[in-house]
Order: structure tokens, then sequence, then C-alpha cells
């Protein structure tokens, strides 16, 4: 179990017209895990999930699902990955009973072995079971390809903005449904807009911007490269300005921390989580004879992250 789930080795893409979607792309998604693979719009992360889908040929570079080389055994590579497209495309005319045992037939699956109710229940879809496709809401039809993606029980789901345009209750199921399927040993990746989502769900995350990979790290080291942390002091009194004593020891540790009187009854503060603790600042505050009414932070979070990571392009955004 120690080889990748997918392992993708100096993958390149350029398109007819010269276009690189991505470049020299290394990464090696662990089996088991929820894998976050984030960046900005055309960063290219769909050309890579659609070399992995056999939708698109890579110009160069090696890829492998599960231990199969795309190349050298494209057909078992295939069968090992189910993907959730960010489109929903299928045949309207069909029930979602009969999209599943058609695609159940395409990968030659005995009738006897097939669990097609079993997924549509597994999916909150078992009521709309013979009601035609065309009738079903969008968060229903999303929910349809996840239920397709994994008609052939393969080890390795790709979800590509899974929750685009679904509502929260929906977006909750959804979720309990692919926490179920990791916990029963499915690798899952997953691009999002949402960050909260890739916050909460991924072990690891890699980030790509420009088709070049930015970083690839455990998601909680990944947090830590913030750092930064704020906080909202109200004070009892207004001010002016800040008493001599609160900034001259804000001069000195003026590489950790900054603060900014938004109004003449708080403090907007900023610092350095791994240098200045929350305590460390009030303390300060409160020798100073200022009393404190209220206090509220704000921890740094994996949009800030992304944003420090992709600050040389300022067009880079997730939304």
């Amino acid at each position: 179990m120690s080889e990748a789930a997918i392992l993708i080795e100096g993958l390149s893409k350029v398109y007819q017209g010269g276009k690189q979607a991505v470049t020299d792309l290394n990464l090696r998604i662990p089996r088991g895990s929820i894998y976050g693979l984030l960046g900005p719009n055309g960063a290219g992360k769909s050309t890579t999930i659609n070399v992995l889908a056999g939708l698109v040929r890579k110009t160069a570079g090696r890829v492998s699902i599960w231990g199969f080389d795309i190349d050298q055994d494209p057909l078992n590579a295939r069968a090992s990955i189910g993907i959730v497209p960010q489109e929903i495309f299928f045949d309207p005319f069909f029930t979602p009973f009969e999209t599943l045992e058609v695609y159940a037939g395409l990968f030659g699956i005995p009738k006897h072995k097939r669990r097609t109710m079993e997924l549509l229940e597994a999916v909150h879809l078992e009521d709309k079971a013979f009601s035609h496709a065309r009738s079903l809401s969008g968060g229903m039809k999303r929910r349809l390809l996840v239920a397709k993606a994994m008609v052939a029980s393969p080890p390795v789901l790709v979800l590509d903005e899974p929750t685009a345009g679904v509502d929260i209750e929906l977006r909750q199921q959804l979720w309990s449904y692919v926490k179920k399927l990791n916990d029963q040993g499915v690798t899952i990746v997953l691009t999002t807009h949402y960050l909260e989502e890739a916050e909460q769900l991924c072990d690891r995350i890699a980030i790509i911007n420009h088709g070049h990979l930015v970083t690839d790290q455990p998601t909680r080291e990944l947090l830590d490269m913030a750092g930064d942390k704020s906080m909202d002091v109200v004070l009892r009194q207004p001010m002016e300005v800040l008493p001599s004593d609160v900034s001259d020891w804000l001069a000195r540790y003026h590489h950790d921390v900054s603060a900014e009187m938004v109004n003449p009854t708080r403090l907007h503060i900023r610092y350095d989580k791994k240098k200045i603790t929350a305590g460390d600042i009030l303390t300060v505050i409160e020798q100073a004879g200022l009393a404190i009414v209220d206090v509220s932070t704000h921890e740094a979070d994996l949009e800030d992250v992304f944003l420090r990571l992709t600050k040389n392009n300022p067009e880079a955004s997730l939304t």
C-alpha cells in the first residue's frame, strides 16, 4: 500500500497553437488520502484531470493510476479511477437507475454484481430511481454523477468542483458520503473553489499556478505557513493615540506585530503567532492602563496561504 494512488512525473501539456497548460508537473497522491488540488482559474487543474480521465493526451511525462501506467496499461488505469466532472452531462431521458445500469454494462459488470440501487441509496436518490433524469434538480444531478463514477468501484475518485451550485444541505450530504467512501479505503482527489472545504476535508493539498506546482504539503503544515493572526480589541475609554508603553513595545517587535486604530475605541492588531501570543499583547495593553471591553481573533486560513503563494500573479483567485 506504499505505492501512490496517482503518480505524476514531469507532466507537460502544450495545446495546438502553443498554449502551455501544464509544465513539468510532479505529484504523488498517497493511497487512502483526501487530496486537494487547488489553483486559480486556468492554472492547469482541469487539464491534469482530463489527462487522468483519458480525455486529453499529454505532451510529455509519465502518469500512473493505482500502479497502472496510462500509456502501457490504459484499460486498467481507466478502470481504477472514477471522475466526477464539473459539467453535468448525461442522457436526460434515462432514469437514474437506467443511467447506472447502462454505465455498468459499459464496464462489463454482470447484472448480479451490479450495485445500482445501493449506489442510489448512498447518494439519497432511491426515491428518484425511476424518474427521468431531466426532472432532477441540479444538486440531484451532481449526486447522480458521483454514483455514476462509483459504478465500477474504482479505488480512486476525482471530484472536480463537486459542490458548485449545490446548497448547504446537499453539500453536507455529499461530503458525508465522500468521507464514508474514504473510510472504506477510496482515495479522493478534490478540486474546489470553496477553500473551507479543502481546509476541513483534505489530508494534503497541492497548489498549482500557471501550470507549475507551487506547493504540495500536508494541510496542517500549509496552514502553519500563514503564521499571521489578528485580533480586534475594543477599549472602554476612547483615545486619540496609543499610550507610549504600547507604542514603544510595538516598535521593539515591529517585525512580528503591528497595530492600527480603527476608531477611538477599537484596535486592530496583526501578529505572528509563532513569535507573539495574544496573551502577550493583552498584557501590554492592560499594563498601559487601558480597560478592555471585548476581544475577537482571526486565524489565518487557507485563502491567506493561497494568496501569499500566488502573489506574483495578481489575477490569481479561486473565485
